[in-house]
């Protein structure tokens, strides 16, 4: 084993990613400190029947999220809700990528786990594993991080509590911001961002129009679609919309919306409900009772100011800024090692994969560069690869799709890891098992019998981390 270079490493959230990135570190006998600003482990599985306050409006760049909207809660519950701001996850919620697909090597499940459970399951086996792997007993609880910056040659890190701010090291992973557009000012109690949604309650019988053409929107139109009167699911026919084979029998997909009726200044929102809606085609929506817009979330990292620069495209991103228009992260091989300085890693930015074992190869790779045993190549040649991998994918957020490709990811990253492993006498890890790729492919011949209609469409609903691992 070659001397590490690198002693002390933090990581910054709790939830899966940084759970098993976390464990990982502490059994190759790093100095971890983790950061959550939450109460507890579980990341986007932690449920709350609160809703978040939302960011102002529009809410478009990764600088506007920082702007808080108006809302009713004051005091105490205003200032936690703002430090850590309830998730996405709402009642129903399951996972719709089997538990066999996200097995990790730090913490099997228990028996008789079925295929897809609720989102306490996902939680518990996550907080489980944090427990196991020993993440509990470095973890900082209530550690909202700030701002990060690198002096001299280590990283330091500006976090508080709601009692006190404090200082340490720290190694960084992005977050999600909503992504929403001026329309919402006009009616703000009657349009809502997908992540506020917790069940179908106070919509029965309602007009409902749902924009957004990822899982989400299908998953919400799911729990609505036996209550509501009508459901609508509007999206741009993007690459990543889901077929409409898959929403439910009551629901009717539409075309882009173009405008949604302005309120004239001076009147009352709730005296122009219900809401009209032109659309692109020509076709005009009348009587809709409310809209939920499941149009995706921004990647922002807003304790690095310093590598944040929406004022400039996505397609014209220097070599040292991370984020512009929150559709992409920059300047990152194989979505881990920043290409600048690599001792700044993304541990869980890649989607369309089953996120849990996919983010612990990446918490592997980490380690294994972290502990010298493997050696990245020159920033020349990382940033050559980079450009290539640019020119295939595109820049925003394809670039960070591994749809029909994480097979062939793992199989490069543990390539990499295990070369290193060999040169220096240890033994090889494994990577995706024969019963993970077997499952796999179980999973693919599903979902191409729900496209044909071979398979009722009609399945566990998905989670926001699992979403990014429909094929």
């Amino acid at each position: 084993m070659p001397e590490k270079s690198i002693e002390r490493v933090a990581v910054i959230g709790a939830g899966i990613s940084g759970v098993v990135s976390a464990g990982h570190l502490l059994a190759t006998g790093f100095d971890v400190t983790v950061f959550e600003r939450n109460q507890a482990a579980g990341g986007i599985w932690l449920y709350d029947k609160r809703v978040p306050i939302e960011a102002q409006y529009p809410c478009v760049k990764p600088s506007d999220v920082e702007r808080c909207g108006k809302d009713d809660r004051r005091g105490k519950e205003r200032q936690y809700l703002l430090h850590a701001p309830p998730g996405p996850c709402y009642d129903s919620l399951t996972n719709n990528v089997s538990t066999p697909l996200l097995r990790t090597k730090l913490n099997a499940w228990p028996n008789g786990t079925p295929s897809f459970v609720n989102h306490r399951v996902l939680k518990e086996y996550i907080q489980n594993t944090s427990t196991k792997a020993g993440v509990d007993n470095v973890t900082i609880l209530g550690a909202l991080v700030t701002r990060i910056y690198k002096d001299g040659q280590r990283w330091h890190v500006h976090w508080k509590s709601l009692h006190e701010d404090l200082e340490d090291n720290v190694s960084g992973q992005e977050q999600s911001a909503v992504r929403l557009p001026e329309a919402k000012a006009q009616w703000p109690s009657s349009i809502t961002h997908s992540k506020s949604f917790r069940s179908a309650e106070g919509l029965e019988g309602k007009n409902v129009l749902v924009i957004g053409g990822g899982v989400s929107s299908v998953d919400i139109a799911r729990e609505i679609d036996p209550v509501a009167q009508n459901v609508y699911q509007s999206t741009r026919n993007g690459t990543f919309d889901v077929p409409a084979s898959l929403l439910p029998k009551n629901t009717t997909r539409v075309e882009q919306v173009a405008s949604i009726n302005i309120i004239p200044l001076g009147t009352s929102a709730e005296a122009h409900l219900p809401i009209t809606v032109h659309l692109k085609s020509g076709q005009t929506l009348h009587n809709i009772d409310k809209i939920i817009l499941a149009t995706g979330y921004q990647m922002v990292l807003p304790f690095f100011p310093q590598y944040t620069d929406d004022r400039i495209s996505v397609t014209g991103a220097t070599d040292t800024v991370l984020v512009t228009d929150g559709t992409q992260i920059h300047n990152l091989h194989q979505d881990i090692f920043y290409i600048p300085d690599p001792t700044l890693t993304f541990v869980g930015i890649p989607f369309y994969t089953a996120t849990f074992t996919l983010f612990e190869f990446q918490a592997i790779a980490v380690v294994a560069f972290f502990t010298g045993i493997a050696r990245l190549a020159s920033r020349e040649e990382l940033r050559k690869e980079y450009q290539t991998r640019l020119a295939a994918k595109g820049h925003g957020r394809s670039f960070h799709s591994l749809k029909d490709e994480e097979v062939e990811y793992v199989r490069d990253v543990m390539e990499w890891v295990n070369t290193g492993r060999a040169s220096h006498g240890l033994p090889l890890i494994e990577g995706h098992t024969n019963t993970w790729l077997e499952e796999k492919q179980l999973q693919i011949e599903r979902l191409e019998a729900i496209r044909q209609g071979l398979l009722s469409s009609h399945k566990p609903s998905q989670g926001p981390a699992e979403a990014k691992a429909a094929a």
